[in-house]
């Protein structure tokens, strides 16, 4: 009779790339992946699963290393560290 949107949602912070993976993977079971680290689970509850680093990055003092963060972000549906601390050293 009732059913969930995006309205409502969790929003997890992780520390690391295999909390990250572990999160992703148990949520997305019987649910949806989505861009962004967005995702919905079974019941159709929306998560978003984000690296505390990606704040970091986003808020750098240098706007062009948080539009190349933001940028690969925008490209990936589960978080990886690693893809946005590359896009974020590049020169």
């Amino acid at each position: 009779m009732f059913t969930f949107s995006p309205a409502i949602s969790f929003f997890v912070n992780c520390e690391t790339q295999e909390e990250v993976d572990r999160l992703w993977e148990k949520l997305c079971a019987g649910g949806e992946k989505q861009r962004c680290g967005w995702l919905k689970n079974k019941y159709g509850v929306s998560w978003q699963i984000v690296p505390t680093v990606l704040g970091q990055m986003l808020q750098d003092k240098d706007a062009e290393k948080s539009k190349r963060v933001m940028n690969a972000m925008m490209q990936m549906d589960k978080i990886d560290i690693a893809g946005l601390k590359q896009a974020y050293e590049r020169q």
